[in-house]
C-alpha cells in the first residue's frame, strides 16, 4: 500500500525528535500546518513501516500521557525510560522533555 505525502511528512518530522525528548501528535500536526490533524498524525504513526528509524515511540499525547504504541504501552514506556525520558504516574513532564520543531512548515 502506498504511503501518503502526509504520512511521509509525519515520518520526516518524527525522525527529528532526538533521544531523550518527545513530541506530541498535536505539535507534529501544528508543524505541518494543520493543528487539527492530530488524529491523522497518530494514524500515520500507527502504520509506521520505518520503525525504529522513525521513532514513533517518542510521540505522545498533548496532556503528557504516553498514548498508544503498536508494541504496547508498557514497551513504549520501557523504551522512553532507556532513552532518558522519565514517566511519572503515567505522564511525561512536557516542560522538561518536549521537543519543539524550529521551523513550522
Amino acid at each position: 500500500m502506498p504511503i501518503s505525502i502526509f504520512a511521509k511528512q509525519v515520518y520526516e518530522l518524527t525522525k527529528l525528535i532526538p533521544k531523550g525528548k518527545v513530541s506530541t501528535y498535536k505539535e507534529i500536526s501544528r508543524a505541518l500546518g494543520d493543528s487539527k490533524a492530530s488524529r491523522a498524525v497518530g494514524n500515520s504513526l500507527n502504520k509506521n513501516p520505518y520503525a525504529p528509524k522513525v521513532p514513533c515511540h517518542r510521540v505522545i499525547k498533548s496532556n503528557g500521557e504516553v498514548g498508544g504504541f503498536a508494541g504496547g504501552t508498557k514497551k513504549k514506556i520501557i523504551i522512553l525510560n532507556k532513552e532518558g525520558v522519565l514517566i511519572n504516574k503515567g505522564k511525561v513532564d512536557l516542560k522538561k522533555y518536549l521537543y519543539e520543531f524550529k521551523a513550522k512548515r
